[in-house]
């Protein structure tokens, strides 16, 4: 898919990128936390240059959680240059879209897609794939600019792989980050 074929209204939307993926404090960094930073700003950036809204999805853990809020792992990461004019949407559960304001700001850009990156591949991003397809939105996935921890089963690179291809199945448009901002 090229960035051609991606409506021009299509917002960017942040999944769960916060100081905690990356910090190594309480958990590992998500897989290639380094490339998925470069990624995503880029991504970001070309967002931003074409014009596209961008919003970023915090997730708000439990009391005693590395990403309860207040907890030094909870905010959006630095490194990812949030503007203050790009709202942070706060959710509590994997699928960004179960707190409405998301919605309500999606529909409030006239737009009927989404792309899509961040943490973790087979939570966050999963369940917020569902919950957009759900509205009716077409959605877009940067295919390598989403991450997550390996589990007792798969490595993170196959977690993400697998989930790649069940986007794919579903209807989901994937893009790589150079075939999106041609870098």
């Amino acid at each position: 898919m090229s960035a051609l074929s991606l409506a021009d209204n299509a917002p960017l939307i942040v999944i769960d990128l916060q100081t905690g993926m990356f910090d190594g404090v309480h958990e590992p960094p998500i897989h290639e936390a380094s490339a998925i930073v470069e990624r995503a700003r880029a991504v970001i950036d070309w967002a931003r240059r074409g014009g596209r809204k961008v919003a970023f999805v915090r997730h708000d853990g439990p009391a005693g959680d590395p990403l309860a809020p207040g907890e030094p792992g909870w905010p959006v990461w630095p490194a990812l240059g949030q503007a203050e004019d790009e709202p942070t949407f706060a959710k509590s559960v994997g699928n960004a879209f179960s707190n409405a304001a998301l919605g309500d700001w999606v529909a409030g850009q006239g737009a009927d897609a989404v792309m899509l990156l961040g943490a973790q591949t087979d939570f966050c991003v999963a369940a917020t794939v569902k919950g957009a397809m759900a509205r009716g939105l077409d959605v877009t996935v940067v295919s390598d600019a989403h991450s997550t921890l390996d589990n007792a089963s798969e490595s993170a690179r196959q977690i993400i792989g697998r989930h790649n291809g069940e986007f794919a199945e579903a209807g989901v448009n994937l893009v790589t980050t150079k075939a999106l901002t041609g870098g």
